[in-house]
């Protein structure tokens, strides 16, 4: 669709809704009206802008480490630290075992997510202005924490960790005695144990993908409804006010992402 062509609100929204998609049956990109077989179906732009803002962040960490000074530090290494030390104060409140994974991962959730947050508040026009009128793509979806499959892939990640660790740390017997006996230990709860504690375990990425799924869409719908229902010389007014907000959104997001993660792993150790 052409930005020129949009003749009404409800069109405006819909465009800046729809991803720059890639049918891998045709290798065609997908128009929003006619979205089929959504199987075979990738969000190019939630992709590509995920890898772009990682290679930023390993980028950004790798220069930091390089012109790492005790005596004469540098803003970029002032910054780096303090980000460090929050999060491994984070992980000693959180997780008493040593475990050399934990940290790095930590730091790797709260940077690169907080980056993809950050994305939400770019104006929602520039970015598909550009890449319509220069690089000739019809779409383009530029916070990558809205799309559903970027969140739920990367809580999938956590979640296949957590279940490493537990037959890791646990023992797969004993990770096996604890679906089956907690929370009732009697025999003939065994499987009623079983049916909790896999709804449980479950639940665990699906609620750390939709949680920041849902903040980020719901932000970014914010930002698309002012820009496409109020006139230009008003939205200010309210764009403003909501992107300060939105500041602390992005960032509590990141935030607790990276707690929910640290307190999944920590439940992973064997208790003694």
């Amino acid at each position: 669709m052409d930005f020129n062509n949009i003749n009404n609100s409800k069109e405006y929204i819909l465009h800046h809704l729809h991803h720059l998609q890639l049918n891998l049956n045709t290798f065609k990109i997908v128009n929003f009206h006619d979205i089929k077989n959504t199987f075979w179906i990738i969000n190019i732009d939630s992709i590509a802008i995920s890898f772009l803002l990682g290679s930023i962040f390993l980028i950004i960490f790798y220069i930091g480490s390089k012109s790492f000074d005790n005596e004469n530090p540098k803003n970029l290494q002032i910054f780096i630290e303090i980000i460090i030390t929050f999060i491994e104060s984070n992980i000693k409140d959180m997780f008493k075992k040593k475990n050399e994974l934990i940290a790095p991962l930590s730091l790797t959730v709260f940077t690169w997510i907080f980056l993809m947050n950050c994305m939400d508040l770019i104006p929602v026009d520039l970015f598909p202005l550009i890449s319509q009128y220069e690089l000739k793509l019809p779409f383009l979806r530029i916070v990558p924490t809205a799309d559903i499959n970027i969140t739920l892939s990367m809580s999938l990640g956590i979640f296949f960790l957590v279940l490493f660790y537990n037959i890791k740390n646990k023992g797969l017997f004993y990770f096996l005695k604890e679906l089956t006996t907690k929370p009732f230990s009697h025999p003939i709860f065994y499987i009623f144990n079983l049916m909790l504690e896999c709804i449980s375990l479950l639940s665990q990425p699906i609620s750390l993908g939709l949680r920041l799924f849902g903040n980020m869409y719901a932000g970014e719908i914010i930002f698309i409804l002012i820009s496409g229902l109020i006139p230009w010389w008003l939205q200010w007014t309210i764009s403003l006010p909501w992107a300060i907000l939105h500041i602390l959104v992005i960032t509590l997001q990141a935030f607790i992402y990276m707690v929910l993660t640290i307190v999944y792993l920590s439940q992973t150790c064997k208790k003694n």
